[in-house]
């Protein structure tokens, strides 16, 4: 069916699909094993009366904003430096492939011997976690950019800022978006990891004490909120600045 020669998405229609797919599937268990959605958000709701939900949203967001917001300045300046100089490249791609080969969770002990249980030792491994695939990414999107546009760039006398600002700038734009959604994805995974492994808060700590303690709901409630966290990303921050910057270049 297409309305006014539009073709129709069906995406609407993935959620409804997954939580009757879900109730479905928890009506034929016990619900301390596997919980309906509506028992989930009932612990939800428990949550949020109690104050406590916010609490710990909170804490996973800001080490979450310390580790990526970290990787991605120091990805930006290592990845455009090996995009443009052969030098930088052939010495970060040998240890990129050596940090992307250790899962990002295998730091995290270490990370809790050095730093403690905290806030420092887990943004350290959600920074370990982004930075090398972001660095990847954007010297990828560097190195794509054109020879000719460069060297037109320097013959109307275009300095190394201009040329940084004027052409790599707009050109690697696509390229920093996928930085951004691949260095996201990794770095919440990482949060998630370490909280279960070390954290006294967080919504890794939630879904790892509702599985020790046998609370199904408060388990499917944390993934519930992961989940939710990465699509609100996704659509509202990631999907936004690719719109922009695609306006911005068709002006």
């Amino acid at each position: 069916m297409r309305i006014l020669g539009l073709k129709p998405s069906w995406g609407w229609a993935a959620l409804p699909a997954l939580i009757l797919a879900w109730s479905l599937a928890a009506s034929r268990f016990p619900s301390y094993i596997l919980p309906q959605p509506w028992e989930v958000a009932q612990e939800g709701w428990r949550w949020l009366e109690s104050g406590k939900l916010w609490a710990h949203l909170g804490a996973s967001l800001l080490e979450e904003l310390g580790g990526f917001g970290a990787a991605i300045v120091v990805a930006v300046i290592v990845g455009t430096a090996a995009g443009i100089s052969r030098n930088v490249r052939d010495f970060i791609t040998p240890l990129n492939g050596l940090f992307m080969a250790i899962p990002p969770i295998a730091w995290a002990p270490l990370t809790m011997i050095i730093f403690g249980i905290g806030y420092l030792s887990i943004i350290v491994v959600i920074f370990i976690a982004a930075v090398c695939p972001m660095t990847l990414a954007i010297q990828d999107g560097v190195q794509a950019i054109r020879g000719g546009e460069v060297r037109a760039a320097r013959i109307l006398g275009a300095n190394r800022i201009q040329l940084l600002v004027h052409v790599y700038f707009p050109a690697t734009l696509p390229a920093f978006t996928t930085a951004l959604r691949v260095g996201f994805s990794q770095a919440w995974r990482a949060l998630v990891a370490a909280e279960m492994i070390g954290a006294s808060h967080g919504i890794g700590w939630m879904v790892s004490t509702g599985g020790q303690i046998g609370n199904a709901s408060q388990v499917l409630l944390g993934i519930v909120l992961i989940g939710l966290i990465a699509w609100l990303a996704e659509s509202l921050v990631f999907r936004r600045i690719e719109r922009r910057y695609q306006r911005w270049r068709s002006h």
